[in-house]
């Protein structure tokens, strides 16, 4: 499980295994997993966050954007 970015309390990886998906990111604090698609950015699994911390998270996935495609890019492609 790749780190890619780690903001606040949040930390951003993907799952080995999801090289069969489209582009996506995994969020993680506690004990909640959030799941957002990179392109276009959108989130596809809550994972327990409430709506404002979704929001948060959100805006930080569409401001890493480039980050986290070029690190998944690298990571399964390179």
């Amino acid at each position: 499980m790749p780190t890619v970015l780690r903001s606040g309390p949040y930390r951003f990886f993907f799952y080995s295994g999801d090289k069969d998906e489209p582009p996506h990111i995994h969020v993680e604090r506690d004990d909640n997993v959030a799941k957002f698609w990179l392109d276009p950015v959108r989130i596809q699994n809550s994972g327990g966050f409430n709506r404002k911390e979704i929001n948060e998270i959100l805006k930080l996935v569409q401001e890493n954007g480039k980050l986290l495609e070029s690190s998944w890019n690298e990571y399964f492609n390179g």
